[in-house]
């Protein structure tokens, strides 16, 4: 029996009493043998469940997991604010993340503030609350004017 049967074999026997821990880790350790059109025939079966497809596409792909947030990292702020306004790109929350980090790091501030103006109204809330916070201090809402006018 091959590794592939044998990985199948136990998906179909625990697809539904769930895995044990030992079988599951056995698995795991053969997947790495598989070829690729295994592990894409694994990957494509109704018999594997979530845990073990997971890590059936950590293998499939282990070259590029982490390279997205990285390559991110990486960018020139202008290159950034192009990805995060292509919202079909599927970079958008990352882009937004970084945008915001850099944006409380003091890093490029004004363009930042100007791709947050022209996007969603979320992100036009945020960059107006980072400029007031700038401006009066950490608790410059309205809960501190409220008790002034007694």
């Amino acid at each position: 029996m091959t590794d592939y049967e044998y990985i199948l074999q136990q998906a179909k026997l625990f697809h539904y009493k769930g895995w044990e821990d030992g079988e599951l880790r056995k698995c795991v350790d053969m997947l790495p043998t598989l070829s690729r059109e295994e592990l894409v025939k694994l990957d494509h079966s109704k018999w594997v469940d979530d845990k073990l497809r997971k890590e059936v596409i950590n293998v499939l792909f282990a070259d590029k997991v982490g390279k997205r947030e990285q390559r991110i990292k990486d960018m020139e702020t202008d290159a950034l604010i192009v990805e995060f306004r292509d919202k079909k790109g599927g970079n958008v929350a990352l882009c937004r993340k970084e945008l915001r980090e850099r944006y409380k790091a003091g890093r490029d501030k004004q363009i930042i503030a100007g791709a947050f103006y022209i996007s969603n109204k979320s992100d036009q809330q945020w960059i107006e609350l980072q400029m007031r916070r700038e401006l009066y201090g950490r608790y410059s809402n309205n809960r501190l004017n409220k008790t002034s006018w007694k």
